[in-house]
């Protein structure tokens, strides 16, 4: 089912999926766990990205077992890309929980302001809100360590034999 489209090997195509959401899932989490304006306007941008990234990551995973067949063994690069979704699924859950706290932050905070005038309008995140931003923070920088690791072992199993430096 992994194997081939149109001739060419899907790992290829669902790799360069997960290559480019990933990652932007995690500057976004970064992004909305450092500026709470930003939650509300991209925070469900961020957690599409991520949910999207999590669930190619199985797809990515099972079609590079199937090139196995064609190429042989990858070594590391295999052994890291099967980690990965350890990764993803801590990004994906803390990034939706740190959007769904702001949006009960700000239920919370719409009734306080009604029933007693702020002077402040600025309002301040809970502690639970801002332990989850730092979680995120340390999950969205894991994540991209990762994202990188497998990437550089996958790049240099497909090109380190074919490509030198010219050093």
């Amino acid at each position: 089912m992994f194997d081939l489209v149109n001739g060419l090997p899907v790992h290829a195509l669902v790799v360069h999926a997960v290559v480019v959401l990933l990652p932007l899932a995690c500057l976004g989490t970064i992004a909305i766990a450092v500026r709470p304006r930003w939650r509300s306007t991209y925070g469900v941008l961020v957690v599409g990205c991520a949910a999207v990234a999590t669930a190619l990551i199985p797809v990515a995973t099972s079609s590079g077992e199937a090139l196995e067949q064609h190429v042989g063994n990858p070594g590391e690069h295999a052994e890291l890309g099967d980690q990965l979704i350890w990764f993803a699924i801590p990004l994906l859950v803390l990034s939706l929980a740190l959007v769904w706290l702001d949006r009960r932050d700000s239920a919370t905070s719409s009734e306080t302001t009604a029933a007693a005038p702020v002077v402040s309008s600025r309002r301040q995140p809970s502690a639970t809100t801002r332990v989850v931003a730092v979680l995120a923070l340390v999950a969205a920088v894991a994540a991209s360590v990762q994202c990188y690791r497998v990437g550089d072992s996958g790049a240099r199993a497909a090109w380190g034999d074919r490509v030198q430096s010219s050093n």
